[in-house]
């Protein structure tokens, strides 16, 4: 049986995607779109709401626009993992 990804997850998968490995300069859509599995269309909409609420930062190039996580999203990412485990604890899968 296949299980689809809820909302969250799919917000946790681009946050993590998103983390720039030291550097300051983002990541592209395509390693985005890669990584979190989703089509254009849809990360576009996910990138607009992430940067509305202050999770991901946009970092403007000559090339287009880059991404990273920012600190908030970092403590969304943390809180995740905490519940992520708490409801494993209990049997529960998110």
């Amino acid at each position: 049986m296949s299980l689809y990804r809820t909302q969250v997850k799919i917000v946790a998968d681009v946050l993590s995607a998103a983390m720039d490995n030291g550097t300051n300069e983002g990541v592209g859509i395509t390693h985005l779109l890669r990584r979190a599995n989703l089509s254009y269309a849809r990360m576009v909409r996910i990138l607009n709401d992430l940067v509305g609420s202050g999770l991901l930062e946009t970092v403007e190039q000559e090339r287009g626009n880059r991404y990273r996580t920012s600190d908030r999203g970092l403590q969304f990412l943390t809180a995740y993992g905490r519940f992520q485990d708490f409801a494993k604890s209990f049997g529960l899968r998110l």
